[in-house]
């Protein structure tokens, strides 16, 4: 295997070249927690490693964030959470969209399915697109949408690097993935804009019920912690369902009856968004909304948790593009079934319609160019009937177009996230007592 010399792979790698048909587990601890040391991490997948701390750090940052900010910010940090582990559990255990397979991290739970730092690309994503939205200042009807393109723009580089560096692995032949960017189905772009939006608008729309809202008052200052509590779950309960319901109108009936390619239907969803977005912030009132940085300290005082999590982030996916080598990575564990070519199982959609997948991926007839099994002695393919097994990192095919697309989203995020974190409104904490306030007007 190129980069990891002569040595044996099997004395590198813990578990490299395993087959297991029926995976099994000891109790139902086994079930719902496995470890990993840090070393079998680094030696199998370096860049896998180096991206789950990125999220830990970063989850660390946000909840750091919210706690010092207050308000409701704290509970939308828990509420990210509760978003996270219901769209994840829904993904692993719904057939019809059990379409993709983590590698294996330091902790993974649920049967070897959750790594555990993909809990924190929840608050990762909608936490920090929440807090430079609300920035802008922007009208209810307005800011779910825009919350979902800064989702979008936060995700992209993520998704590109990933899956070409085996972090994760796609269902090969399911209909609703099958249009690829880079390797990365542009349903999942449509996916995070559409469960952000959802999301973003089920947490306002939930004290407004629960707690309610004076004209007057912010929509971030909390109320009970009781209160909070039901509209946080309410909130990871409800954002799913309303991410699902946006397919309805436009993927579903464009693509799954008049064969439109998914990329047209993402630019349909992001054009709109960003027009409702855009239009919104055209028809600003609010002076405080266009706040500038007239001073090198009052830059430097703009830098907070979020901005560091930011850069993080695109660091991250920056450096892995420029540094790694995707042939030098190996994966080891859960991976979608091997078996025979010709098995066909229903895929049933939210607009009511049957598609079809295989039930198996067919080792002599599969388009993920992603990965292959030429790491393995002699390039033997793993029997039919393996759900684990080990897959190998290919090369990227033009390293300097790869740069050049991250590079961009990069340069692209700094420009939008510069102007929303310094060109913009205050960061605005909503505190509940005198004394915070006072605080927070002498930050100002």
């Amino acid at each position: 295997m190129i980069g990891l010399g002569t040595k044996n792979l099997s004395e590198i790698v813990p578990g490299f070249g395993e087959e297991i048909k029926d995976l099994k587990f000891k109790n139902w601890l086994d079930w719902f927690i496995y470890f990993r040391s840090p070393k079998e991490c680094w030696d199998a997948q370096p860049t896998y490693l180096a991206s789950e701390l990125t999220f830990l750090i970063i989850g660390v940052l946000t909840f750091v964030h919210s706690q010092r900010v207050g308000g409701r910010w704290k509970w939308l940090w828990l509420a990210t959470i509760i978003h996270g582990i219901v769209v994840e559990c829904a993904a692993y255990w719904l057939p019809d969209i059990d379409n993709f397979w983590h590698s294996l991290t330091m902790v993974t739970l649920l049967g070897r399915r959750l790594p555990i730092h993909i809990m924190f690309l929840y608050p990762t994503f909608i936490y920090n697109a929440s807090c430079a939205v609300a920035r802008l200042k922007l009208p209810n009807w307005a800011e779910p949408f825009a919350v979902g393109l800064t989702v979008v723009l936060i995700d992209i580089p993520y998704d590109i690097m990933c899956v070409n560096f085996l972090h994760w692995t796609w269902h090969d032949t399911d209909p609703n993935i099958a249009d690829r960017f880079y390797w990365v189905p542009w349903n999942s772009f449509y996916f995070h804009a559409t469960f952000a939006a959802s999301f973003t608008f089920f947490f306002h729309f939930w004290k407004r019920v629960i707690i309610g809202q004076k004209p007057s008052d912010s929509k971030w200052r909390a109320g009970t912690a009781k209160q909070e509590l039901i509209c946080a779950t309410l909130t990871g309960l409800c954002g799913m369902p309303g991410g699902v319901l946006q397919f309805i109108p436009l993927y579903h009936p464009l693509h799954d009856i008049f064969k439109i390619h998914s990329e047209n239907c993402f630019f349909m969803l992001a054009a709109t968004f960003l027009f409702i977005a855009w239009s919104a912030d055209r028809q600003q009132k609010d002076p405080s909304a266009r706040l500038k940085v007239v001073s090198v300290r009052s830059f430097l005082r703009r830098i907070n948790e979020n901005v560091i999590s930011l850069m993080l982030h695109y660091s991250c996916y920056l450096g892995i593009v420029i540094f790694g080598k995707p042939e030098n990575e190996v994966s080891t564990g859960p991976h979608e079934k091997l078996g025979p070519c010709n098995e066909i199982v229903p895929v049933q959609t939210v607009f009511g319609m049957t598609l079809e997948k295989r039930k198996y991926l067919c080792s002599r007839d599969y388009d993920e160019k992603y990965f292959d099994f030429h790491c393995l002695p002699d390039g033997k393919i793993p029997e039919d009937g393996s759900e684990w097994y080990t897959i190998c990192g290919v090369p990227l095919p033009n390293r300097a177009e790869y740069i050049a697309i991250i590079g961009t989203i990069c340069w692209v995020a700094f420009l939008v996230f510069g102007n929303m974190f310094f060109l913009s409104g205050q960061e605005e904490g909503y505190y509940n007592s005198k004394k915070d306030v006072s605080e927070l007007k002498k930050r100002k």
